[in-house]
């Protein structure tokens, strides 16, 4: 099985356990005399299947991810920068955005309010790191594609 194939699945017994969580709490209590919607204890012991078998998959996801390597770098230490690209990014542009915010003033005597960065030069930085990201995330996807899950 690929990688990718293995991180879809993991994406769909996530999704499968967020709706065991909703079906168990709607099925938690029942009106007395009355019997509810699914019984609890099957519910439960899907729950249990879906969660070794989550468990097994993350275990050879992070076992793979952390024996492939790329030009001696492992796709865990990829990720990790491409979590932290998106980060840079996402507080980089927050902070442009707000040195690019225009104050309005209403007369020559309110107080001016200027950027504190040069906005043009930061947009360049910021160009420049969602590049990489893009670059790291198009060489991660890649990998995921081309790699046998351990």
């Amino acid at each position: 099985m690929k990688l990718a194939t293995a991180l879809s699945q993991r994406a769909d017994l996530q999704r499968k356990l967020s709706e065991l969580n909703t079906r168990l709490n709607n099925n938690a209590k029942a009106q007395d005399g009355e019997a509810p919607s699914e019984d609890p204890k099957t519910l439960l012991k899907e729950l249990d299947g879906t969660l070794l078998e989550l468990e097994k998959l993350i275990a050879a996801i992070n076992l793979t991810n952390s024996r492939t390597e790329v030009d001696g770098t492992t796709l865990t230490e990829l990720l990790a920068k491409r979590d932290i690209l998106g980060k840079r990014v996402q507080i980089m542009r927050g902070f442009l955005d707000a040195a690019s915010s225009k104050t309005d003033r209403y007369s020559k005597t309110e107080i001016r309010v200027v950027s504190t960065v040069d906005v043009s030069s930061m947009q360049k930085k910021v160009d420049a790191v969602s590049k990489e990201l893009r670059e790291l995330d198009e060489k991660i996807q890649e990998l995921n594609w081309t790699t046998e899950l351990i």
